[in-house]
């Protein structure tokens, strides 16, 4: 007989799932996370980690595990594939991590197991029924599973959605592309000139190396008719030789995939007890590769949220803040996305557009305030009046002993102290305090979120105890 009864049960152990699961073990949440596939995906597709996302990982102490599996690539050149080299970024973690999807998902599941949560594969969620003290979970062989909360992490698909009837507005996809990773068996000098040539006039085309002799290959995927079937190799080179006027000698594919232009959005991110983060909230075109980075940066920020609400310190009004934060982000990409979709149509007007966004990103200005979108370090919450710096996620910086990251691996929030004055007496279960008066930091005092983000800038004991009770609930007795 299985005793164990969770706190949060999570459906889907992608990226987002596995993330969130961590978070929440950091604060001694009981998780259990249902996946129903039960093997890891047979394909193993490249995928890139933002500058945010980096940050994130270093954060919470993963970024060494991650560089061992990944490479290394310059922040520049994402936006619609415009190519323009990486600007300044304010960030030590300032490059594009190319690794394997399944290894980021393995790495994290481990992570999160390591914490103590349990995660059983096999296992999909089919029904639920809340009520005021919690969720009943209905899984797809009968069994019923008891929680406090529910966060669907199933993906574009999920079921934990179409359960509690959240609609998924936006526009279906249009075009559809192919995308893949194989060998090819030109040498890479007569690759390279065959691809500007036609890239030129077909923008949803590239080959591009990952080393070893493999490429990524996108290519339309306007004559492939059957959208029911996965893609084969023959339908690469079909399409091709369509475009190109070569197959490349494509062979040995590591992965294959089709996928269209839809863009939606979840109306709602919560309903009473059950929430929804990834994938399950908000899907878009794959361009400039923001999806994963999405839903980790959503994980980030719910998971101390949803653990304060069980733990019972969480100010009434914080959990909402998740959805008042993360959907307009996710509003943001979904545009943004739209408008590179928009720049790779070989239609005349686009190709206007994208020429004059050409010449403008020869504005340091441009390019970085376009690349800081796809990277994720431009966000400001909205968190009232107040320096500019307030809102935004501070970046690693410099301490007398060590660095800012390597103080937030517990997931607590941080008082970071140039004064030497202030306490988080009261607090100090949620929140830790260094006073370092040579911290790299031009101004007295910051309140770091757990997810990194500054809540309060002062230097005074009567407004920094407003702002921790904001955030961080009452004062322990």
């Amino acid at each position: 007989m299985n005793l164990f009864t969770p706190d949060v049960i999570i459906a889907g152990c992608g990226p987002t799932g596995a993330m969130l699961a961590a978070e929440l073990r950091l604060h001694g949440v009981r998780v259990l996370v249902l996946e129903k596939e039960t093997e890891p995906a047979s394909y193993v597709r490249i995928v890139g980690l933002h500058v945010r996302s980096l940050e994130i990982m270093a954060m919470r102490g993963l970024l060494d595990r991650m560089l061992e599996h990944g490479r290394r690539r310059p922040a520049g050149g994402f936006f619609a594939a415009i190519p323009k080299p990486a600007p300044e970024l304010d960030s030590p973690y300032a490059y594009l991590l190319g690794i394997p999807q399944p290894v980021i998902v393995r790495l994290l599941e481990e992570q999160a197991i390591g914490l103590g949560a349990q995660v059983r594969h096999g296992c999909a969620v089919a029904g639920l029924e809340q009520d005021d003290e919690g969720v009943t979970v209905v899984l797809d062989d009968g069994e019923r599973l008891r929680t406090r909360y529910v966060v669907g992490c199933d993906g574009a698909r999920s079921t934990v959605r179409k359960l509690l009837g959240v609609g998924f507005p936006g526009e279906p996809s249009r075009t559809d592309t192919l995308m893949g990773e194989m060998a090819v068996g030109l040498p890479q000098e007569e690759i390279a000139a065959k691809v500007a040539e036609v890239s030129a006039t077909h923008r949803r085309f590239w080959l591009r190396p990952f080393g070893a002799g493999m490429y990524s290959v996108v290519v339309p995927a306007a004559g492939v008719g059957d959208r029911t079937r996965p893609p084969t190799l023959d339908d690469f080179r079909q399409q091709l030789r369509a475009v190109a006027g070569t197959d490349f000698g494509v062979h040995s594919p590591r992965w294959l995939s089709r996928f269209g232009d839809a863009t939606r959005l979840a109306e709602r991110y919560r309903v009473g007890r059950v929430l929804l983060a990834g994938d399950a909230a908000h899907i878009h075109p794959p361009i400039g590769g923001q999806g994963l980075n999405l839903g980790i940066q959503d994980a980030v920020n719910l998971g101390w949220k949803l653990a304060a609400e069980v733990r019972g310190w969480a100010p009434d009004p914080l959990l909402d803040t998740y959805q008042a934060e993360r959907r307009p982000v996710a509003e943001d990409v979904l545009d943004n996305t739209r408008a590179q979709t928009e720049l790779l149509s070989t239609e005349p007007g686009p190709q206007a557009v994208r020429r004059l966004l050409t010449e403008l990103m020869d504005f340091e200005e441009v390019n970085r305030h376009l690349i800081e979108k796809i990277a994720a370090i431009g966000i400001r919450y909205d968190f009232g009046p107040g320096p500019d710096l307030l809102g935004r996620r501070l970046r690693d910086i410099d301490l007398k002993q060590g660095n800012l990251y390597g103080r937030l691996h517990d997931g607590r929030g941080l008082l970071l102290d140039r004064t030497g004055h202030l306490t988080v007496n009261g607090w100090s279960d949620r929140v830790d305090h260094l006073a370092d008066p040579a911290a790299a930091l031009d101004v007295p005092c910051v309140l770091l979120r757990p997810d990194g983000h500054i809540a309060w800038i002062g230097d005074t004991q009567h407004d920094l105890n407003d702002h921790l009770s904001r955030w961080f609930g009452k004062p322990a007795d």
